[in-house]
């Protein structure tokens, strides 16, 4: 191997890792974020490590003159870049097209092996070349898998394979890589010998390893849990008989140093996930719930065991691959070890963390903690690389430490470990500050009525469950102290909050608490304070036998406050926004662009989106802020566009701090999978042919539906029908109700029930085209889509001084092209809650033409905009 740096051996790898880091922050707006981020890893910078490093070590191993095939890596890379854009672009035959690069690459890299293999002599440790040549079998495999993946699979096959897919990708191909190579690597990083009983462990444990990975993908191909989870403990069985003598090596000789500690990190997280990954086959089920289980897992596997595997094994490589004798190999170690403790703390920790039953605010600010301290590493390689290229050239670099250097490293350790565990603290804090209802405190007011204590306890068990709280009424007696131990049997997240501020917290499905009131002398009122729950009627009564009255307590100026981290504004502290309809957007104000872009793809396409749940606040008139609950943190959200025949596979992705979900009515598929509530952390996919046109609603059907719709969780999806007359733009306006709470928090919900709105908008923000007017020129020929998502309200559109000569409503034309009679117009397009359609119209002569729901209170309240027609 070329000494010093080589930029096609070091460079990719590192420009793969930071684009996962690019792609981490620009998630949102990436088409299919998880699964980019999970191939710019595996595929990209462990899959390029793997095939130059495994080659170094079979060279070194057999003692084989190095020959390096700069042609090989240019077309893994490019392989690999070639499959992530496919699946980004949802084009399954650029995937296929970047699968056969890669798969060529690999399969070549194989036969190098081989070669390798056949001019050695007989070597000690030749099975760990035979390990690499086992894992590049298996990746083409994975490959062909990941094509048919991408060309699209009815439920169950896709759960299955893909299943298959990852098996045989992350234990085979990488798994197989590291377990081979992890027997010489990991005391060569400790500076000791070898493992007692190394080679008879490598020998034994690559037939059994080699048979789980092939067991497993094929088990999981056609849905045989039980036999899928015994296959994959076999493979757990030969990656024991691998650790063992590795075990051995770390009880001679103490890890030390940031790159021995990583990778000791990341194969601890690989025996974990294993064991978990075991135990949710085991479970069984059908392939979705499988699927669902598995997605979990992945973050752990993929940044707990890969990212950490590769930043601690380049960590030591690197270095010693750039040469230079002694001291630069420890100049260049030295800048690898800064903060090295703190990393490995915060990285660790924080994964910990979020695997815990933590609030998602608490999970979202423990995981960018982990990415800052996992891309720490990347200026710290180019440190090393500038520190080993200074002592080569002028032979300076630090000496080799003494006992005294020793115990300050040792200090200087233990303060960034302690560093590391205080920023995971402090994240965990911001979390909380985030979201600080998770804390559930406030002003505890007595529920004793200063009544006399009889010494004894009331324990009662009260269930949330389907909107109810069973019992939803607890008698205690007077003087009795009362303990509630509540039991969260929804899938949906939920509290309990007592009049008296003592509450439960939010507990997600399966979670519990206990809330001890006090001693009770009067009545008390209990509810869920989630965003319209307590008007769903998810409410409780305490009554205190023989003491007060709630009432007679409220008379007497009892304390009856809000509990201060409740998400339910209708009682709260704060008044209601309010909308000024005389108040203007600052200056600089752009709307919603309302362009319906025309369709570029073809008949049958497959659309892959991620849409991730995000709680924001958001303008949503003048002088008005709220906090929406959105998909992609857009209200409405994305626009889904496709023809008859299209396939859309969405990934519901829950980062807010309640339970959601998504109904898409273009489909037409048995609800109680995919359009089920998800807790916060959790995903599932839905997927859904498009098989009649038309405008179609998509939304939160969680309870309270409508006020999930109020707060923004909604949408459109246009499925074009065949034979659309040529136009010269197209556009579209989503109609929907808004109910303001407090200044910057969410939706009234009490104002929902009562069908009292504060606007009506077109596209989230009233009265948001009448400062910013769409542009049109005077002659051109305009299509205007309109959905209107209520909740309740009907929509008369219409364009002040336009006529519609086409309108197509609920799947078919009222009119087309002036209708029978040719010279038939209309004025209205006309839709209860829940409906859509298109008209046509033309307007000739320059000037400003306003568009309203002609329902005219709503055209008042900000269902209002203009367009802004200027001569050709």
């Amino acid at each position: 191997m070329k000494r010093g740096f080589s930029a096609l051996r070091d460079l990719p790898a590192m420009i793969w890792l930071l684009a996962i880091f690019v792609a981490a922050f620009a998630h949102p707006v990436l088409p299919e974020p998880r699964w980019l981020l999970i191939h710019l890893l595996f595929l990209g910078a462990v899959t390029h490590s793997i095939v130059v490093w495994s080659q170094h070590f079979a060279d070194t191993l057999l003692h084989v003159p190095p020959k390096p095939a700069p042609a090989l890596l240019a077309l893994l890379n490019l392989g690999a870049l070639t499959v992530m854009v496919g699946t980004q672009l949802a084009n399954w035959h650029v995937v296929l097209g970047g699968a056969i690069a890669l798969s060529a690459a690999v399969i070549w890299h194989g036969f190098r092996l081989v070669g390798s293999l056949r001019r050695a002599l007989p070597s000690r440790f030749s099975t760990v070349v035979r390990f690499y040549v086992t894992a590049a079998v298996f990746l083409p495999i994975g490959a062909t898998l990941g094509v048919f993946l991408a060309k699209g699979l009815p439920s169950p096959w896709h759960e299955q394979i893909l299943l298959a897919h990852v098996s045989i990708n992350v234990l085979g191909w990488v798994g197989l890589t590291v377990a081979g190579t992890v027997v010489t690597l990991w005391p060569t990083m400790l500076r000791t010998k070898l493992g007692e009983g190394s080679e008879i462990a490598l020998r034994g444990a690559l037939p059994i390893m080699a048979v789980g990975v092939g067991g497993t993908a094929i088990a999981s191909s056609f849905g045989l849990w039980p036999l899928a989870a015994l296959m994959l403990a076999a493979y757990v069985l030969g990656l024991a008989l691998l650790l063992r003598p590795l075990v051995e090596v770390a009880r001679r000789r103490r890890p030390h140093g940031f790159p021995a500690w990583s990778v000791a990190a990341g194969l601890t997280w690989l025996v974990g996930g294993l064991i978990a990954w075991v135990a949710m086959l085991a479970l069984g089920g059908d392939a979705e719930q499988i699927h669902h289980r598995f997605g979990a897992l992945v973050p752990y596997l993929a940044t707990g065991f890969a990212a950490q595997v590769l930043i601690g094994a380049l960590g030591h490589l690197i270095p010693m691959a750039l040469g230079g004798g002694g001291r630069a190999v420890r100049a260049a170690s030295t800048q690898i070890e800064r903060g090295g403790a703190w990393r490995i703390v915060a990285v660790n920790l924080g994964l910990l963390v979020c695997l815990l039953p933590v609030p998602s605010a608490v999970r979202v600010t423990c995981s960018l903690v982990v990415l800052l301290a996992l891309a720490a590493q990347l200026p710290l390689l180019i440190f090393a690389i500038k520190a080993s290229v200074q002592a080569r050239k002028d032979g300076t670099g630090p000496d080799i430490a003494s006992d005294q250097d020793k115990l300050v490293r040792r200090r200087q350790v233990f303060g960034s470990a302690i560093a590391g565990l205080s920023t995971i603290v402090v994240a965990i804090a911001a979390g909380i500050a985030f979201d600080p209802s998770v804390l559930a405190v406030g002003d505890v007011a007595s529920a004793s009525a200063n009544v006399k204590a009889t010494g004894q306890t009331t324990t009662v068990k009260v269930k949330a469950v389907g909107m109810r709280f069973e019992p939803s009424t607890i008698e205690v007696p007077a003087g009795n102290r009362l303990v509630i131990e509540v039991f969260n049997d929804d899938p949906d997240v939920h509290d309990l909050v007592l009049e008296t501020g003592a509450t439960s917290g939010r507990l997600g499905a399966g979670k519990s608490a206990t809330i001890d009131v006090g001693v009770v002398g009067r009545d008390l009122d209990g509810w869920c304070s989630i965003v319209g729950h307590r008007q769903m009627g998810m409410t409780l009564k305490i009554k205190a036998i023989g003491g007060q009255s709630s009432q007679a307590d409220s008379a007497s100026g009892g304390h009856s406050g809000h509990h201060q981290g409740s998400t339910d504004n209708s009682s709260g502290d704060s008044a209601n926004a309010t909308y000024d309809h005389s108040a203007k957007f600052e200056d600089g104000f752009v709307a919603r662009d309302p362009r319906l872009k025309p369709l570029t793809t073809k008949k049958n396409t497959t659309h892959k989106l991620t849409f991730t749940v995000s709680e924001l606040q958001r303008q949503v008139a003048p002088g008005v802020t709220q906090r929406l609950w959105t998909y992609n943190r857009q209200a409405p959200g994305p626009v889904l566009h496709g023809r008859v025949g299209d396939k859309f596979v969405i990934t519901l992705v829950n980062d807010g701090t309640i339970g959601h979900s998504i109904d898409f009515h273009a489909g037409a598929l048995a609800p109680d999978r995919p359009m089920r509530t998800i807790a916060p952390g959790e995903s599932l996919t839905y997927t859904f042919t498009a098989t009649r046109s038309g405008i179609w609603m998509y939304h939160c059907s969680t309870m309270p539906m409508s006020v999930h719709i109020a707060n923004g969780m909604f949408g459109a999806v246009v499925i074009e029908p065949e034979g659309l007359d040529p136009v010269d733009e197209s556009y579209l306006f989503v109609q929907s109700e808004q109910f303001y709470g407090p200044q910057g928090r969410e939706v009234d919900a009490d104002k929902v029930m009562a069908e009292t709105p504060d606007a009506v908008v077109f596209n989230g923000i009233a009265n948001q085209y009448d400062f910013d007017p769409i542009q049109v020129r005077a002659g051109d020929k305009v299509r205007v889509w309109v959905l209107n998502v209520g909740p309740n309200r009907t929509s008369a559109f219409h364009v002040v001084g336009g006529q519609f000569s086409t309108v197509w409503s609920e799947g078919d034309y009222l009119l087309r092209n002036g209708g029978s009679t040719k010279s038939g117009g209309s004025q209205v397009l006309g839709l209860v809650a829940a409906q859509g359609g298109f008209v046509e119209l033309q307007l000739d002569e320059p000037g400003r033409y306003p568009f309203v729901s002609h329902v005219m209170v709503d055209a008042e309240r900000g269902a209002h905009g203009f367009f802004q027609v200027a001569k050709r």
